[in-house]
């Protein structure tokens, strides 16, 4: 997501740091780059004009012509004013006083309603909460069944509703009352969605909402339809008065102009992004962050959140101490690997590091790699595993005959496996302010070592 826009804008910087003075002129035509560069991104044009309309009047000001590094002070300004169009703060989630509480899941059919229902059972339950789903989208075929099996993967509460009850409102109030006597804190209704928005369906979301009375009415929008996303929107708040969005399909939207777009045309912030098909690929939107990944500066406490909610603390410790004694085994490279795979895909953990986007560009990111070396390290006894040095010809031939592979894959494993013994040696021992920068030329050194793969 915002890999074009990302590009230009830092294109546009570079151009600006060597000026090595800033004029009115050239301000001006950075600024229409940047114009250009949001409206290639599908950002709606109101939206654009207002930015490019802000950002000028502070960075056209004396002080910042004149400054010692203009043109970080511009930077500084675009990534302000990124941050305030994106909702300047986190909107979280809202909860009832009085539970269960209770949210409204709404949007067109094939936004992914369903599957952010449970993206967001998954959560709540996470986060301390105790949610309930239930389905009332007696409409489209097998919806309900969805869901069911989505719960049932989570191991998440559902409400099916009696033989016979297909009515949306006579479902939503039964699982308000089984919600409430079964200790359920908060409510996750799954409404019913149309290819475009209609009288009947917007007349069936007022009638629930007037009988629930939810906390949280949450919009899902499919990014990858940018400013069509925003449209239907703002059609929904007119008529329905959402509270937050949900914007899915991040990972396949490379302009991002939704995003960019949704908090200033509605009013409504966005209060969390899908970011891949699993379960657990739902983050908090931080406006503050999204800039800065934006503007290729990464996004390093999101990356601190994820590896602590996923990373064992005390294995990370042992392991850390193996490295500084140089007992780094293929066993403890192996759970590294499974380690990092569970983070997400490492395309997304690396553009969380500042500097290693430009360090990295064009590196593939080959994820069925990792598989690949997990299996020959399995395919290896433990004394192996221990000491690579006792892997002789004929031991890399029954390696690569039992993980299915070859014996040059084999062999490069074992070149990978010296490489990161170094690296991650030389990274502990601690290498200052210039760590992001040596790591990510260490990498992509390693990437193209390895035939232009990037498998950790």
């Amino acid at each position: 997501m915002f890999e074009s826009l990302s590009e230009k804008l830092q294109r546009v910087f570079k151009d600006l740091r060597g000026q090595g003075k800033l004029t009115p002129e050239n301000m001006e035509i950075a600024l229409k780059e940047i114009r250009v560069a949001l409206l290639e991104a599908d950002v709606n044009f109101k939206v654009v004009k207002q930015f490019i309309t802000s950002v000028k009047e502070k960075a056209m000001g004396q002080e910042v012509l004149s400054a010692l590094s203009p043109a970080q002070q511009v930077i500084k300004i675009v990534r302000d004013e990124l941050t305030e169009i994106l909702g300047s703060k986190q909107a979280k989630l809202q909860f009832s006083s009085n539970p269960p509480t209770v949210v409204m899941i709404v949007g067109l059919q094939g936004s992914g309603k369903t599957t952010s229902t449970g993206k967001l059972a998954r959560w709540l339950t996470k986060n301390g909460r105790a949610p309930q789903l239930v389905s009332v989208d007696v409409y489209r075929p097998a919806a309900r069944e969805q869901l069911k099996v989505l719960a049932k993967q989570l191991g998440a509460a559902i409400y099916e509703g009696e033989p016979g009850m297909e009515k949306p409102l006579a479902l939503a109030t039964a699982a308000r009352k089984e919600a409430i006597s079964r200790g359920r804190d908060v409510l996750l209704v799954d409404t019913a969605g149309r290819l475009h928005i209609d009288e009947a369906l917007m007349t069936e979301l007022q009638e629930l909402k007037a009988a629930l009375n939810p906390t949280e009415i949450l919009f899902v929008a499919d990014a990858m339809t940018g400013q069509d996303a925003v449209k239907s929107a703002t059609e929904f708040h007119e008529r329905l008065g959402i509270t937050g969005v949900i914007l899915t399909k991040l990972d396949g939207d490379a302009r991002g102009g939704a995003a960019l777009s949704i908090k200033h045309v509605t009013g409504q912030s966005v209060k969390f992004l899908g970011v891949g098909e699993k379960t657990d690929a739902l983050e908090e939107f931080h406006p503050d962050r999204m800039a800065q990944r934006i503007l290729g500066m990464g996004d390093v406490l999101s990356l601190i959140e994820k590896v602590e909610e996923t990373i064992d603390q005390k294995k990370a410790m042992e392991m850390q101490d193996k490295i500084l004694h140089n007992e780094f085994t293929l066993e403890d490279f192996r759970d590294q690997l499974i380690q990092v795979r569970k983070l997400g895909p490492l395309e997304n953990l690396l553009k969380m590091i500042p500097g290693m986007g430009d360090q990295l560009k064009g590196v593939k990111v080959d994820e069925k790699e990792l598989n690949r070396i997990v299996a020959m390290i399995n395919s290896m006894t433990p004394k192996e595993r221990a000491n690579h040095m006792l892997i002789n010809g004929s031991r890399r031939r029954r390696i690569a005959s039992g993980s299915g592979t070859s014996v040059q894959e084999v062999n490069q494993l074992l070149k990978q496996y010296g490489q990161a013994r170094k690296m991650m040696r030389s990274l502990t021992s601690g290498m200052g302010g210039g760590m992001t920068g040596k790591m990510a030329k260490r990498m992509a050194q390693m990437s193209r070592m390895s035939g232009g793969k990037f498998p950790f």
